[in-house]
């Protein structure tokens, strides 16, 4: 068993592979199109898994899933620099909601967790 859970993307993912090999095994000739609605849902994966897996677990060429990402795709992908994030959060260990310990949880949008529960009184000082 595995100890890491299985991100909600992947698992959208793993469903989309099971609809593309069955449209593959029940389509009447090899050159039959893949229908719109299974390139929309590889479209759709694509905002929060790299490109270049989702094809790859598809068994589609990367570049034909690029193309049908348009321009969108590419908006999508802001440099990291111009994105606002902060280097460092400070906390403050004055508040009284912290007296008790705290939990903080946090997530990306590929499904990834991250749970910290700091159950002391007050944080250690750092010097």
């Amino acid at each position: 068993m595995s100890l890491m859970s299985q991100s909600p993307a992947e698992a959208q993912l793993a469903e989309l592979i099971e609809h593309f090999d069955h449209w593959r095994k029940s389509r009447t000739t090899r050159a039959e199109p893949i229908p719109d609605s299974l390139w929309e849902q590889a479209v759709s994966l694509t905002r929060v898994l790299p490109l270049a897996r989702v094809a790859k677990r598809l068994r589609v060429k990367r570049q034909e899933l690029k193309k049908r990402c348009g321009p969108r795709r590419q908006a999508d992908l802001t440099p990291l620099a111009a994105l606002s994030v902060p280097d460092f959060i400070a906390v403050k260990s004055e508040p009284a909601w912290l007296t008790a310990g705290m939990d903080i949880d946090l997530e990306r949008p590929d499904g990834t967790r991250l749970h910290i529960h700091y159950h002391e009184s007050s944080p250690p000082r750092w010097r």
